[in-house]
């Protein structure tokens, strides 16, 4: 039974993760911990988590944690992950890795100096639906692939129009802005699918002037195997003009679906229209966590996502911004 810590019981723990650490088999979640003590002590009576700590050292430290989640904001990754492998036990942080590409070079010689797994929760590299375009992909059902196309627009929330500006675009907190929390799901999956980027060119821009960090980025890549990528991100639309298409273009077809809308996988080639479900699990990542704790429990057979595979992505997002926070833009 791997007995699992989760540092940051926000948001993304209520649905996407946190109940799955007590779902699979052979886990627990044994303990959660929040600055607020009573926000933690909430949090635990309503997943029936036995323990809640307000401080992190506390969670870290106890001795029936076998294994710690990081779920903050990626500013405080780097600090919290350090802290958890010095104790002994490995890490789970989630996405992206950390807050710039030097932060996860550090967490991963940690990881090596105290021979301890490090994970990042990049899950799309284990969901159905995006398993299933990978298979289609490598099956040859469009052929040689030519170029890859990602497009996320979303409108300004309303709170950025006032001033109350979240987390994600605030670049000492989250690296960047929108870009780096949306755009790091979909650069990882070219990853897996196609192997590392080979080269980067870009453009990040602030349009809308609603806070400091980038709300416009274009970029191209080039993948193994001479593939070509593309993708836009606009954060400053109109509700109408939201957007969220990945496009997979090759010599005898096409696929065509979504990153976080989880539209049907439809594909296109010689054979005519293809529709396939791409499916929303309960908890999204139910399946990663469940590899995971596969691997921890001397069952599995490697973890898809790891510090390695999370550090090429951060390094690829530093490069896209680079020359826009070199400015001074982002400051």
């Amino acid at each position: 039974m791997i007995k699992w810590g989760i540092i940051g019981c926000g948001k993304v723990t209520e649905v996407k993760s946190g109940p799955a650490f007590s779902k699979v088999k052979n886990s627990q979640l044994l303990a959660v911990m929040r600055r607020d003590a009573a926000l933690a002590g909430d949090y635990a009576k309503r997943h029936n988590v036995p323990r809640s700590y307000s401080c992190a050292d506390d969670l870290i430290n106890d001795r029936d944690v076998d294994a710690v989640y990081i779920a903050t904001p990626p500013g405080s990754h780097a600090e919290y992950a350090i802290k958890v492998l010095r104790a002994g036990k490995p890490v789970y942080i989630e996405k992206p890795m950390a807050l710039n590409h030097r932060e996860c070079v550090m967490i991963n010689k940690a990881g090596e100096k105290y021979k301890l797994p490090v994970f990042v929760a990049y899950y799309r590299r284990t969901l159905p639906g995006f398993l299933k375009i990978k298979e289609l992909v490598e099956s040859g059902a469009i052929g040689k692939v030519r170029f890859v196309q990602l497009q996320i627009y979303n409108s300004i929330s309303e709170d950025e129009k006032a001033g109350r500006l979240p987390w994600r675009v605030k670049p000492e907190i989250s690296g960047a802005g929108h870009f780096f929390d949306l755009a790091s799901h979909q650069l990882d999956w070219l990853d897996y699918v196609f192997g590392p980027v080979q080269s980067v060119q870009s453009v990040a821009l602030n349009q809308a002037g609603f806070y400091k960090a980038e709300d416009f980025v274009s970029a191209s890549f080039i993948l193994p195997g001479n593939i070509a990528a593309t993708g836009t991100w606009c954060f400053s639309l109109s509700p109408e003009s939201n957007r969220d298409s990945l496009e997979i273009f090759g010599e005898k077809g096409m696929i065509k679906s979504s990153t976080f809308t989880f539209e049907p996988i439809v594909l296109n080639n010689e054979k005519g229209r293809q529709e396939f479900v791409n499916e929303r699990p309960e908890h999204v990542q139910y399946y990663l966590i469940e590899q995971i704790v596969k691997e921890l429990s001397g069952e599995g057979r490697g973890v898809v996502s790891t510090g390695i595979t999370a550090a090429r992505t951060s390094k690829i997002m530093d490069e896209v911004v680079k020359e826009y926070y070199k400015k001074g833009a982002g400051c």
